[in-house]
C-alpha cells in the first residue's frame, strides 16, 4: 500500500512509520518539516495542515491507499483532508482518544458508551461522527494514557523525576483512582493491524494495556522500573481542593477513574499488548529517560514543595 501519515516524526508516528515500512508499505509523511526524520526510506511532503488551501495544493495530486490522521484534534483539522480523499482511499484511520467518554458509574469504558459533549476532546468525537456521516471507510482508535520512549507528555517521566532524586511522590486523593497505561509500541501495532481488515471499517477501538492500575500502583510500578524498592517509596496523599494551582499542573493525570475495555481490538484485530506495565516502564526508563540524561536535568519541584509543606 501507499500510505499517508499526517505527522509521523513524533512519538506514535515514528513507531507507526517503522512498522509500516517493515511491512513493505510505501510511506509518505505530511508535516511542517520542523523535526528530523528518523526512519529511512520514507518520503515527506512539507506543509501546514491548518492551511486548507496549502493542504489541497500539495496533497490533491497524490494517490494513497490509506491515510493515518495522527494529529487532527478538531473537526476543522480533518475535514479538508477528507474532502480531498473521500472517494480515493481504501481506509482512513483516525487517532481519537478515550478522553471523549462521559464519566460513568459503570467501568471500564466500552466503545458504545456515551461521550461527553463538554470534553476537552470533543473535537475528536465530532470528527468520528463526521467520518461516519460522510461514509468514509474509517477506523477510529481511542487510546487512554500513552507512555513509552520519546513520550513528549510528562507522564511516566513525572514519576521518574522524583524517584531518581529520592523525593516523595505527591498523589491527589487517596491513591485509589484506577487508570490505564498503553505502551506506544503496542498502540502502533494495533493501528497497523486495521489495514486490510474489512471488519475494522466503520469501527472504533479502545487501545491500551489490558490491565488497570491505581495511582499508587503506578508509583510503585515506576519504582520497580527504576530499581527502587516499592515498599520504601514515600507516597504523600493530598486533597487538591485545598490548593489553588491555577493553570499549573501538579499531577500528570486526571483525578478520576479512567480505563477502557480493549477486548474488541484484541478480538477483531488479532492484537495483544506486548508490554505489561513493568516491562513497558523499564523500556521507557532505560531507552528514553536515562538515554536522554534527564536524570541530570533541572526540575521545578515548587508545586511539590507547596503540597508537602501543607500536608
Amino acid at each position: 500500500m501507499r500510505i499517508l501519515i499526517m505527522g509521523g516524526t513524533r512519538f506514535i508516528g515514528v513507531y507507526l512509520t517503522k512498522i509500516l515500512v517493515e511491512q513493505g508499505h510505501e510511506v509518505v509523511l505530511f508535516n511542517r518539516g520542523n523535526k528530523p526524520m528518523t526512519v529511512q526510506g520514507v518520503n515527506q511532503i512539507h506543509g501546514d495542515r491548518q492551511n486548507a488551501s496549502q493542504l489541497k495544493d500539495r496533497l490533491s495530486p497524490e494517490k494513497f491507499d490509506a491515510i493515518f490522521d495522527n494529529n487532527g484534534r478538531e473537526l476543522s483539522d480533518t475535514q479538508p483532508l477528507v474532502e480531498i480523499f473521500r472517494d480515493r482511499v481504501q481506509h482512513f484511520v483516525y487517532m481519537s482518544s478515550a478522553g471523549v467518554y462521559l464519566k460513568s458509574d459503570q467501568m471500564p469504558h466500552r466503545e458504545a458508551d456515551p461521550v461527553d459533549p463538554k470534553s476537552r476532546h470533543k473535537g475528536k468525537h465530532e470528527t468520528e461522527a463526521y467520518l461516519r456521516a460522510q461514509a468514509v471507510p474509517f477506523t477510529a482508535i481511542r487510546p487512554t494514557y500513552i507512555y513509552g520512549p520519546h513520550n513528549y507528555n510528562d507522564l511516566e517521566a513525572w514519576f521518574f523525576d522524583r524517584m531518581v532524586r529520592d523525593r516523595p511522590i505527591p498523589i491527589p486523593g487517596n491513591g485509589m483512582h484506577i487508570t490505564q497505561f498503553g505502551h506506544c509500541q503496542d498502540l502502533a501495532i494495533a493501528m497497523a493491524a486495521v489495514l486490510g481488515n474489512q471488519q475494522a471499517i466503520g469501527q472504533i477501538y479502545n487501545v491500551s494495556g489490558d490491565r488497570y492500575v491505581t495511582f499508587d500502583g503506578i508509583a510503585r510500578a515506576c519504582a520497580t522500573a527504576v530499581g527502587k524498592s516499592a515498599d520504601q517509596l514515600q507516597i504523600v496523599h493530598y486533597d487538591p481542593k485545598k490548593f489553588d494551582f491555577g493553570k499549573r499542573k501538579a499531577f500528570p493525570m486526571r483525578m478520576q477513574h479512567f480505563f477502557a475495555d480493549v477486548h474488541q481490538a484484541m478480538n477483531q484485530l488479532n492484537w495483544q499488548p506486548k508490554y505489561d506495565l513493568i516491562s513497558g516502564l523499564k523500556d521507557s526508563f532505560q531507552n528514553d529517560y536515562l538515554a536522554s540524561n534527564r536524570q541530570e536535568a533541572e526540575v521545578d519541584f515548587s508545586l511539590d514543595d507547596e503540597i508537602l509543606a501543607a500536608t
